[in-house]
């Protein structure tokens, strides 16, 4: 019988993952990063339906990027999609993003973060890709710490969540709460995990 997992501190987790996140990144020639994530691999690419409404972030810092996917997804007929704050005590929206090769429709959020502008369209993408600090092969993901994602996917729970990450930030435990959804599958630069349901 295996023991179970210690209990684990999500803030103590993070502030480590982040940093191998940081440290991962800096380490990578500037040619290699422009190379990783450029576009999805068969599986996923695959696994989004024709013509689904695609979700993505707009990464920030040592974040798995989104560029490469935003500009396959555009080309290939779909619809994009990027989270949108009012303020920061506003629950997370989508707002269409209409041109992922200009940021002129995108305006500074709450968070500081790049958002569609308050004109923008609502969108409701199909298909969700998420940011994440941290996951296990088992699908568990450990985002930022503001449950913004969780609290979308709850409310949205017909929709599949695709983590973004580099190899760095995968676990083996990670802190599992009842609201939380697992991810159906995990992209790194080397792999591709299909989470089992």
């Amino acid at each position: 019988m295996v023991d179970p997992p210690p209990l684990l501190d999500k803030q103590a987790i993070r502030g480590e993952l982040r940093e191998r996140r940081r440290e991962n990144v800096a380490a990578l020639p500037y040619a290699v990063r422009a190379l990783v994530f450029s576009r999805p691999p068969a599986p996923v690419a695959g696994f989004v339906p024709a013509g689904a409404n695609v979700g993505l972030y707009h990464a920030t810092g040592a974040e798995a990027p989104t560029l490469g996917y935003a500009k396959w997804f555009h080309e290939n007929g779909h619809a994009l999609a990027l989270p949108r704050f009012g303020d920061r005590d506003a629950d997370m929206q989508f707002a269409l993003w209409r041109n992922p090769y200009d940021d002129e429709e995108l305006e500074m959020g709450p968070f500081g973060l790049l958002q569609p502008a308050e004109a923008s369209e609502p969108a409701s993408p199909d298909v969700l890709f998420v940011p994440l600090v941290g996951f296990t092969a088992a699908g568990d993901r450990l985002g930022q710490g503001g449950g913004h994602y969780d609290r979308w996917l709850e409310a949205h729970p017909d929709v599949p969540a695709i983590g973004l990450a580099w190899d760095c930030q995968e676990v083996e435990f990670l802190p599992h709460e009842p609201h939380d959804r697992r991810l159906a599958m995990i992209v790194t630069p080397t792999r591709v995990i299909e989470v089992q349901p």
